[in-house]
């Protein structure tokens, strides 16, 4: 059994209420706490030592990363984040300088985004460290983003470049807060999700949320220089375009906007924007099903993300 279907067994029968706008299947749950104007979001997520990052990890980079995973979860919403509680789970015989510093990290970020970590537990885990964040944010009524909402004909996009994270971007990606929330303000944004687990799986997501299917341009997919030089440099590495769509936690938005808005959007970013780059990497399709185009022609696509306990 992989993470997804544990996930749909777990939540299939959860109990809601009548607060609950979206629950489990989004990047954030949503709810409605009777704000005149907004509505809340909330988000858990953890990091885990010897899966998310490695012992030698540079602390400070290790809270930095397991806040901005949260916070871009509230980017893919259209929202804004505002407060967070942290759960520590420790060895026996750890190390407080350590500790200290990976806090550091996390507030250095949360400063940056006006995030109040307001406490949390600390707990005994006898095998390795673990931090799991759970950040609050509220967003717009009339600007929620939910993974829901892909329409046949959408425009395709995704910002920044993709793979090659391994190579230290995983630690120190910069979550796109600023960017989601003018996406939401400035365009009818059809759906979007943010790229933890890569492309080639975080796309099926969204497609499957609106029941509809894809076309990928294997040529306007943006690779990193960090997966071209790995391809370069190991035999065993990845070719680039399989790491752009495996690779995964490179925390990008992928988003869909109908065709007529795509040429006004691209305008439009690369003046809010000028130095994080813009791809329209296909678009959607009615039925079922990626495919990708390339030199040789359509074929389906075949590649998945990063799924845990596969």
């Amino acid at each position: 059994m992989n993470e997804f279907e544990l996930i749909h067994r777990l939540t299939r029968a959860l109990p809601g209420n009548e607060s609950l706008v979206t629950g489990a299947g989004d990047d954030c749950a949503v709810i409605d706490l009777g704000l005149p104007d907004r509505l809340v979001l909330f988000k858990a997520d953890a990091v885990v030592e010897g899966i998310h990052f490695t012992p030698e990890a540079p602390p400070e980079k290790i809270g930095h990363k397991a806040l901005a995973r949260c916070l871009s979860d509230i980017a893919a919403m259209g929202g804004v984040p505002n407060s967070a509680l942290v759960t520590l789970a420790l060895p026996r015989h750890f190390d407080s300088g350590r500790i200290e510093t990976i806090y550091a990290g996390m507030s250095a970020l949360a400063r940056r985004y006006e995030v109040a970590i307001a406490g949390g537990e600390t707990v005994l885990n006898p095998e390795r460290l673990l931090i799991s964040v759970a950040l609050l944010g509220t967003v717009a009524r009339d600007r929620c983003i939910l993974r829901a909402g892909a329409r046949a004909g959408d425009a395709i996009f995704v910002t920044g470049e993709l793979g090659g994270s391994l190579a230290g971007r995983h630690l120190e990606f910069e979550p796109r807060v600023a960017e989601g929330r003018w996406l939401a303000e400035h365009f009818s944004i059809h759906a979007m999700i943010d790229l933890s687990d890569g492309l080639a799986g975080d796309l099926r997501h969204l497609l499957k949320a609106g029941h509809v299917g894809a076309e990928l341009l294997a040529s306007a997919i943006p690779i990193s220089r960090s997966a071209r030089v790995a391809s370069k440099a190991e035999t065993s590495a990845k070719p680039p375009l399989l790491a752009a769509l495996t690779d995964g936690e490179d925390f990008e938005l992928l988003f869909t906007v109908a065709s007529r808005d795509a040429v006004p959007l691209l305008d439009a970013w690369k003046k809010q924007f000028p130095k994080l780059k813009l791809s329209c990497i296909g678009k959607v399709t009615a039925g079922e099903g990626v495919t990708i185009r390339d030199k040789q022609g359509v074929r389906p696509l075949t590649a998945h993300g990063y799924v845990h306990f596969s």
